[in-house]
């Protein structure tokens, strides 16, 4: 019965689970576009050397903090789709929670800002970094929860070493970054290509649900 509702159209072929689908598409494009837009808005703002994170401190900041909370909220949307679409083998529930508490990962990384580059530790700054930890680790152990689900099922098989490339290079530049110095020069980058990985996975699979959504209204 809870496939069946979510299955009703709600705007002409759209249905409940289209729309979780637009949102895990959204999300990552309305994330890149606020960090581009805050990024140019700052002149001595540098895509190699400055994090991501810095930009909350922008003149249009608050820009970059909305796209980390729609992404936040949009991404957990796109989840329960992924829950209600796939028929999930041993492992994959708990890949799906981990799913939903890297999209709530994101939102505390919107609600809560990085420290600036000067001045003293802040609380908001601690729980940040942590937010910022925690999303990069528990997405690619999610990943790797939900990839033999992936391999099952007839639809979703072709994403599924796509999957498992993925969560190895978030943990691969996770170990990396353990070692990374302070004052890393190309910090900025490295996080960036992070962060593109995780994002991207969710694109690409957001694009596959939306597909499938539409296919089964067709048949």
């Amino acid at each position: 019965m809870r496939e069946s509702r979510i299955d009703r159209p709600v705007l002409g072929r759209l249905t409940f689970k289209s729309l979780m689908a637009l949102a895990g598409i959204f999300g990552p494009i309305i994330l890149i576009s606020t960090d581009y837009i805050v990024a140019f808005s700052d002149p001595g703002y540098s895509f190699i050397r400055h994090s991501i994170s810095s930009l909350a401190w922008a003149q249009l900041g608050w820009v970059q903090t909305l796209g980390f909370l729609a992404i936040g909220l949009l991404t957990e949307f796109f989840v329960a789709g992924l829950y209600f679409s796939i028929n999930g083998r041993r492992g994959f529930g708990r890949g799906i929670a981990l799913l939903a508490c890297f999209g709530f990962g994101l939102l505390m990384i919107g609600a809560f800002h990085t420290d600036p580059a000067i001045g003293p530790s802040t609380v908001d700054g601690t729980i940040h970094g942590l937010a910022t930890k925690f999303v990069f680790l528990i997405f690619a152990i999610a990943i790797l929860l939900v990839a033999p689900t992936l391999h099952g099922e007839p639809y979703w098989k072709s994403l599924y070493i796509y999957s498992i490339v993925t969560a190895i290079i978030a943990i691969g530049l996770m170990l990396n970054s353990i070692w990374m110095p302070p004052d890393f020069s190309w910090f900025g980058l490295f996080e960036r290509i992070l962060v593109a990985d995780e994002i991207i996975w969710v694109e690409i699979m957001a694009i596959g649900l939306l597909r499938l959504s539409l296919r089964k209204r067709t048949v």
